[in-house]
């Protein structure tokens, strides 16, 4: 069996060694030493100044929301995972979906300006499949607007844009950490800003509010993660480099393989240093798709359709027309892509693919 993705974990004995430290310290949670020590790693690995590592991506989005103090109208992609949309529902505040560029897949700013009104209060935008935003359009919007700006960066660990990591863009940044990640910590996610005193916020609210033992800060929750996911980190870490090659070992493979296939693939820019995160291709119909996941299917492999429906189909939003979103989350599927998956079953995915169109 094949699966879309597969987590890489590394070898047992590191894993251990880490959670040999874990007993004799007897600290398993509450901010310690392999808590702040993954998180110093990730900062310089990433090229940011503040960061947070916490339970996963979701309360991430949460507590970045929450942070911010958004209340009101909330303009996003209608193409994402649905934790972007239901953080925003969430914590109170309106999702308002804006079509999304044909070619790269994210939020289209050249929509965005139509859909503010008195009520807009911040853009949450999403890199999908690690494909950047256009980050400097954005932020001339919410400049111009008054607009606070997030970024769901769930599939962007490591991107850069002309040598910059794009967790540098907007207000604050969101990452998941989840078992299914190009990085991992098993569950996991962090909150990224260059804002001091967004930092200093950010890092009370995700201790229950806490101001030492006896006193609180503010309003707060239990966003925290543990030693045993730090640790899983700190040995996945090192890895990274050479998992992002052979990823793109991989997606090169496929590109060769599907160039005269009647598929496309989203656009990314020569300005971007990319991950691989994902291999969506879109096909020309809803029905070739689904004729080539069945084919793909009954030979024991199973691609996914990331992102399907569109989020704007939710039934706890307020439904508005997103031509592209709708379309492309229709024909879209994320074939297999992971570190250990073998070139002969690229050429088999690739080859029933092929004889499925």
């Amino acid at each position: 069996m094949i699966n879309v993705t597969k987590s890489y974990l590394p070898a047992f004995e590191d894993y251990t060694a880490y959670l040999r430290e874990i007993w004799e310290r007897n600290w398993l949670t509450n901010n310690g030493p392999l808590v702040v020590a993954l998180e110093q790693q990730l900062k310089t690995y990433l090229g940011v100044k503040h960061l947070f590592f916490v339970a996963n991506g979701t309360i991430a989005l949460q507590v970045g929301i929450k942070a911010l103090e958004l209340k009101g109208e909330i303009i996003t992609t209608p193409f994402s995972y649905v934790a972007t949309t239901s953080s925003i529902v969430w914590e109170g505040s309106t999702p308002v979906f804006v079509d999304i560029d044909k070619d790269t897949l994210c939020l289209d700013p050249e929509l965005i300006e139509a859909a503010i009104t008195p009520q807009t209060v911040a853009i949450l935008a999403t890199h999908v499949y690690g494909n950047p935003c256009d980050t400097k359009a954005i932020a001339q919007i919410a400049a111009k607007h008054n607009l606070k700006v997030i970024y769901d960066a769930a599939h962007a660990f490591g991107v850069k844009v002309n040598g910059e990591s794009i967790l540098t863009s907007g207000d604050l940044s969101t990452l998941s950490f989840h078992a299914t990640k190009l990085f991992h910590t098993v569950e996991g996610g962090c909150i990224v800003t260059n804002d001091d005193a967004l930092a200093f916020k950010i890092a009370y609210m995700i201790n229950f509010g806490h101001n030492g033992t006896e006193a609180f800060f503010g309003l707060g929750i239990n966003g925290k993660n543990s030693e045993f996911h730090a640790a899983m980190g700190l040995c996945v870490l090192p890895q990274v480099g050479d998992l992002i090659n052979k990823r793109a070992e991989l997606s090169n493979l496929y590109d060769g393989l599907l160039h005269n296939v009647d598929v496309r693939r989203p656009v990314i820019g020569s300005h971007v240093l990319y991950n691989y995160a994902y291999y969506p291709v879109i096909f020309s119909s809803t029905e070739r798709l689904l004729t080539v996941l069945a084919a793909l299917n009954a030979q024991g492999i199973f691609p996914r359709r990331y992102f399907f429906p569109a989020l704007n189909a939710l039934n706890y939003v307020t439904y508005s027309e997103t031509l592209v979103a709708t379309s492309v989350a229709a024909r879209v599927l994320c074939l297999p892509l992971f570190h250990d998956l073998e070139e002969e079953s690229v050429h088999l995915i690739a080859g029933i693919l092929k004889s499925s169109l």
